[in-house]
């Protein structure tokens, strides 16, 4: 019997495909590697491996790897403590992530960081932020150091819907317009601020969108489930900025799959509410429209295969690695590389 064909997307217009076969293959490889390894990271929170909390960022994987897609090399991103994937697409190795997570010395860190404090200066990848705002005016610092360097470098500045309630926020976009600064503002629009829904708390519909006249910037939403509207918006954002043109503020709208953290069972959520954006999963939607332009899912399969693989193999890795050994765990601490300095 012959094969089904799959079923076209209604979205996609296959007539005027302006990504390509081998970007899009690496958005998807982006994707999937974003996915597998935060599953990964719940499987072995629950196995006891990975102390304390984190916070995933399942469901919104297509933000950071739009945006990954579209980045230069040596471009700066600055991220939240949901910054695992962020992290991840900028080159940084799944090891290293997992290691961090699980407090090992072959983390990103050395094992003494965890999840909310992810680092790679190597992959431009300047650090993972717990502080709700504290980065966005040191991605304004950097993006001032791109221009006084006369560098054509960009900094990618992510933060949460809740940030837009923050005095940071206000300050980094005024000053970041007024300099003309090379910096792309993006809100990762899940709803939620933590427990609140965002729209209880704030006077406007688009908690960035809508501000972003006041410092005389477009508005911009896009969808951020959708890692090909991502990456256009990307493309456009940073072609503005190496052009000297200033910034752009982004509102990307997305939904996180689980709670707020491990901690956090999401019972607040309203019922359906998961369910609904779960039809509206980054992962398969994307899956489909590989096949919609015709690549071969044989290719698709493999891509995913080899990703898990690569997975398996860097959890095994992580938990073979030992702990931070006793005399460099109170190194990086002070200001003069360990505790004496306090004492």
């Amino acid at each position: 019997m012959a094969k089904k064909p799959a079923k076209k997307s209604p979205a996609v217009d296959l007539a005027n495909d302006d990504i390509g076969e081998t970007t899009r293959m690496e958005l998807w490889r982006l994707q999937l590697e974003c996915r597998q390894v935060e599953q990964r990271a719940n499987d072995l929170f629950f196995q006891n491996l990975i102390k304390g909390t984190s916070h995933l960022g399942l469901g919104q994987e297509a933000i950071a790897s739009g945006f990954g897609g579209a980045m230069q090399t040596d471009d700066y991103t600055f991220c939240t403590y949901r910054g695992h994937n962020h992290t991840l697409v900028r080159g940084a190795s799944m090891t290293g992530v997992l290691g961090e997570l699980m407090g090992r010395e072959c983390g990103l860190l050395g094992g003494k960081g965890g999840s909310m404090h992810l680092t790679s200066v190597e992959h431009g990848a300047m650090g993972s932020y717990a502080i709700i705002g504290a980065h966005l005016p040191i991605a304004v610092g950097a993006a001032w150091s791109a221009q006084y360097r006369g560098s054509d470098q960009v900094t990618t500045c992510f933060f949460g819907d809740g940030t837009t309630n923050i005095g940071a926020f206000h300050e980094a976009l005024n000053m970041a317009q007024v300099w003309k600064l090379p910096v792309v503002f993006v809100c990762e629009n899940n709803l939620y601020m933590e427990y609140t829904p965002i729209g209880d708390v704030t006077a406007v519909e688009h908690p960035a969108a809508d501000r972003a006249s006041a410092y005389g910037l477009d508005s911009i939403i896009v969808d951020g489930n959708d890692a090909d509207a991502v990456y256009r918006v990307a493309q456009t954002a940073f072609a503005k900025a190496r052009a000297g043109d200033g910034p752009s503020l982004i509102e990307a709208k997305t939904y996180r799959h689980s709670g707020h953290s491990r901690a956090d069972p999401g019972a607040y959520r309203p019922d359906g509410e998961l369910d609904a954006w779960l039809e509206r999963d980054p992962i398969p939607m994307y899956r489909q429209r590989l096949l919609d332009f015709g690549i071969a899912e044989a290719d698709v399969v493999a891509m995913e295969e080899d990703v898990l693989r690569r997975v398996d193999e860097a959890s095994e890795a992580a938990q073979a690695s030992p702990p931070p050994s006793p005399d460099v765990i109170a190194t990086d601490v002070w200001a003069d590389g360990g505790s004496a300095w306090r004492n």
